[in-house]
């Protein structure tokens, strides 16, 4: 028993005999694609027409995961969050944002609740 694969064009359902893997790189990216002749010759015309743009284009990196700073390493606070601290400033009037917080905010946080004083 004979097998006969039939390729697709992945763009338009054509199953022609000029149906094969297609490979192609755009900003440094390499993709493959089955394509017919017509579809191939459509993409490298747009692959020409796209060119300048990906030259003169900046390549944006994916942002790392942020590194806990080695220069604080002792504890803010004992037996509360970070959270607890911006819900409380909140409920003060206390303005807080959504980086970091701020010494002064720390500082009247543990002036009110003693029990949160990190141990030395």
């Amino acid at each position: 028993m004979a097998t006969k694969t039939i390729v697709v064009d992945d763009i338009d359902g054509y199953d022609g005999d000029d149906v094969t893997r297609r490979e192609f790189e755009v900003g440094g990216g390499k993709y493959a694609i089955d394509l017919g002749d017509a579809n191939f010759k459509k993409l490298g015309e747009l692959l020409a027409e796209l060119a300048p743009f990906v030259e003169r284009a900046a390549v944006v990196k994916q942002a790392g995961r942020a590194r806990k700073s080695a220069a604080d390493p002792a504890p803010r606070l004992q037996g509360y969050t970070n959270t607890d601290v911006r819900t409380w400033a909140t409920e003060q009037g206390i303005e807080v944002g959504r980086g970091k917080i701020a010494d002064e905010v720390y500082d009247r946080f543990v002036a009110a609740h003693p029990d949160a004083r990190p141990e030395s």
